[in-house]
C-alpha cells in the first residue's frame, strides 16, 4: 500500500525561497503535498491550525517582526494535534539552534543543504524523528561537551545584536522601543555576564561563544 504524501506548510518571508523549496520538494511527485505557504508568524500559526500539515518548514527570521520562527515553532507545537517543525534557515549560532530545539523543533537544517539531504530530513521530521544536518549536529555535540557559556536573556541578546550592527545606545533604544536607560541597564548585565568592559569586547565574546553570528 502506498504511503500517503507528506503534507507540508512552508513558512518563510521570502517568496523566492518558498518557491524554491516548493519546486524542490514537488519533484518527489506523490510523496509530498505542499498544502500552504506562510510569510509571517501569525500566518504560519493560522495556516498550521487550519490546514493540518504533517510538517512545517520554518525559517527563523521574518521581516519587520519582533517575533521569530522560534515563537512560531512554540505556538505551532502548542496547537491541538500539532504538526512537527523542521527549521530551514541561514542562521547557525548555538543560541539559535538551542532555542529552536527547546521550542519543539524536530530538526534544524541550513538553506545550503543538498536537496537529497533536505528530503531525508523532511521524511524523518514528519515522523517525529530528529533531523539535524551534519554541521548542526557537530555544533550541538561541541556545545554539549564544552564548558557552559554565558546565559543571556532574549532581550539582552536583542540589545547586543543591535549593538553589533554599530548602533548607538539611543539608536538601539529606538529600534527596540526601549528607553535609553533600559538599554544601558541591559548592557551592564551583558558586560557582567560575559566578563568584559566594553561594547566591542562584548560583541567579540558573544561571537566566540556562539551567541551571535560570526562576521
Amino acid at each position: 500500500m502506498t504511503a500517503p504524501p507528506v503534507r507540508l506548510l512552508i513558512a518563510d518571508d521570502h517568496a523566492i525561497v518558498r518557491a524554491g523549496l516548493r519546486a524542490l520538494l514537488e519533484q518527489r511527485g506523490d510523496e509530498v503535498e505542499v498544502v500552504g505557504e506562510a510569510a509571517s508568524v501569525d500566518e504560519t500559526v493560522t495556516l498550521a491550525s487550519a490546514l493540518h500539515p504533517d510538517l512545517v518548514l520554518m525559517d527563523l527570521r521574518f521581516a519587520e517582526e519582533t517575533r521569530t520562527g522560534v515563537d512560531a515553532t512554540r505556538a505551532v507545537r502548542a496547537l491541538p494535534d500539532p504538526p512537527y517543525v523542521l527549521v530551514v534557515t541561514n542562521y547557525d549560532t548555538d543560541a539559535e539552534i538551542l532555542r529552536a530545539v527547546e521550542a519543539g523543533a524536530s530538526g534544524y537544517l541550513l538553506k545550503d543543504t543538498p536537496p537529497d539531504e533536505l528530503w531525508q530530513a523532511v521524511t524523518r521530521a514528519a515522523r517525529g524523528e530528529t533531523a539535524l544536518s551534519p554541521r548542526i549536529a557537530s555544533k550541538l555535540l561541541t556545545r554539549i561537551s564544552s564548558p557552559p557559556t554565558a546565559t543571556l536573556t532574549p532581550r539582552e541578546l536583542e540589545v547586543l545584536a543591535a549593538v553589533a550592527t554599530g548602533q548607538s545606545n539611543r539608536e538601539v533604544a529606538r529600534t527596540l522601543y526601549l528607553s535609553e536607560a533600559t538599554v544601558k541597564s541591559h548592557l551592564v548585565q551583558v558586560f557582567a555576564k560575559l566578563g568584559v568592559r566594553s561594547r566591542t569586547a562584548a560583541v567579540a565574546r558573544a561571537r566566540e561563544q556562539g551567541l551571535l553570528p560570526a562576521v
